[in-house]
């Protein structure tokens, strides 16, 4: 049974990923957090930042973490391919269809259609993201600035002003961002 759930709910994650990467994390949310409550909040946030820090997309490595967690090995492997069935099977009539109609205005005029939806996707996920690791919680209309975790507010700033201004690499700022919270970590637990 538990496989089943796990089948049905990430295939239809990676049936509605449109926009793909963060456009899936509300989808995610919706079934691994909500639907299923096999994830509390701030499992559901870590998922999102063991997600980017290994090596593939947002969605799969999701599927993964979370079919390991609830049903060991066997569940990474049913919640991995029931997230990437409907990519392979759409893409496949996709490419056939675009290579075959792409100079037709009419499809032109739908993909650009598509995207500020897309941008809707990505905006309210990272809204969300945000919300979270700065005040604790995902309802914005809920929180004041005396909510505010202020290291975590330091790191995001930090990390955004090295990515945006300082073109600095992503791995080495993730590196950064680790070895500051663990150091503020130590020091909580040293009492200083």
């Amino acid at each position: 049974m538990i496989y089943w759930e796990l089948f049905r709910a990430f295939f239809k994650i990676g049936l509605f990923a449109i926009g793909g990467g963060y456009a899936t994390l509300p989808l995610i949310q919706q079934e691994c957090v909500e639907a299923y409550a096999w994830l509390s909040l701030n499992e559901f946030n870590d998922l999102i930042t063991i997600s980017q820090m290994t090596p593939g997309p947002i969605a799969i490595n999701s599927a993964s973490f979370v079919g390991t967690v609830i049903a060991g090995p066997l569940g990474a492997i049913v919640a991995t391919l029931a997230c990437i069935l409907p990519a392979c099977l759409i893409l496949s009539c996709l490419a056939y269809f675009y290579f075959k109609y792409r100079e037709l205005d009419f499809i032109r005029r739908i993909l650009n259609g598509l995207r500020p939806m897309v941008l809707a996707l990505i905006a309210s996920a990272g809204v969300g993201i945000i919300s979270t690791a700065l005040f604790g919680t995902n309802q914005l209309k809920t929180v004041s600035l005396n909510q505010i975790n202020y290291l975590q507010l330091a790191s995001f700033c930090l990390g955004f002003y090295l990515l945006r201004k300082k073109q600095k690499d992503p791995i080495l700022v993730i590196f950064l961002a680790g070895l500051v919270s663990g150091i503020a970590y130590l020091v909580t637990l040293a009492g200083v």
